[in-house]
């Protein structure tokens, strides 16, 4: 008896594993599957899908697609929202209302809203749940319910080579700068300066470059070393990939 026992319980967490790796294997194959490229763009017409970019499997909501260009080797991670115009089939005109530039990385269940122009530069990265619209709802009349009154929009501009952190919420009218740190859970509305740090609710500048003096107040942390030369972009590439999966894997 106890042989027999032993034997089906063999048997059983062999199944197990042979059950978990079929899911897994089934699982890859849909994400390689159910990616999209401009090789293989699936049902979305974007306005200019780069080459080298890969919006992840599953997506989140996605329309507008007409009014949306997305640049070259850009990496929009699982869930990620990206919408041009309040609601999808309108005739939003001639210009293009969201623009990606080259190199973006959008983290993880963020969400891209775009009802005016909204603009991310080349090289921005975006860590998990960033939020960045354009619109806010209005409660001018304190007698009608908030969400049935028109909402206000404003474009937004994030300049490149940014980091918005996890969580980080741009408001519409925001206008980033270059090369500027967002703090994880920052709420950001209006102007902000190139190369620097802003944290908060609202958010606030808390460092920024002086070319006499460099980062003040000056840095806790040593200089990260240069990247090697013998590294290529695409190496660089699979590994912003890796950290947003990790990121994604993590949360």
């Amino acid at each position: 008896m106890p042989r027999n026992r032993n034997t089906f319980s063999s048997l059983a967490a062999w199944r197990r594993k042979a059950v978990a790796a079929a899911v897994q294997g089934a699982w890859r194959w849909a994400q390689q599957a159910g990616s999209v490229t401009a090789e293989h763009p699936g049902k979305l017409r974007f306005r200019r899908l780069g080459a080298g970019t890969r919006l992840a499997f599953p997506q989140g909501t996605v329309f507008g697609e007409p009014w949306i260009e997305i640049g070259e080797c850009c990496i929009i991670a699982e869930q990620v929202t990206l919408t041009a115009g309040m609601l999808p089939g309108l005739d939003l005109g001639t210009e293009t209302v969201l623009t990606l530039g080259d190199g973006v990385v959008l983290g993880r269940g963020s969400h891209v809203i775009a009802d005016t122009t909204v603009t991310i530069g080349s090289d921005t990265y975006c860590g998990p749940y960033v939020y960045i619209t354009s619109t806010n709802h209005s409660y001018d009349d304190p007698d009608e319910p908030i969400g049935r009154q028109w909402p206000r929009s404003e474009p937004v501009s994030i300049g490149p080579g940014c980091w918005l952190g996890t969580g980080a919420v741009i408001l519409p009218g925001a206008r980033i700068g270059r090369n500027v740190v967002v703090a994880a859970g920052a709420v950001v509305r209006g102007e902000v300066p190139d190369h620097s740090v802003v944290a908060g609710a609202p958010a606030r500048v808390v460092r920024s470059w002086d070319p006499e003096k460099g980062w003040q107040p000056p840095l806790r942390t040593p200089a990260p070393k240069p990247i090697p030369e013998h590294v290529t972009s695409e190496q660089l590439a699979a590994l912003a990939a890796w950290e947003v999966e990790q990121a994604g894997t993590s949360s």
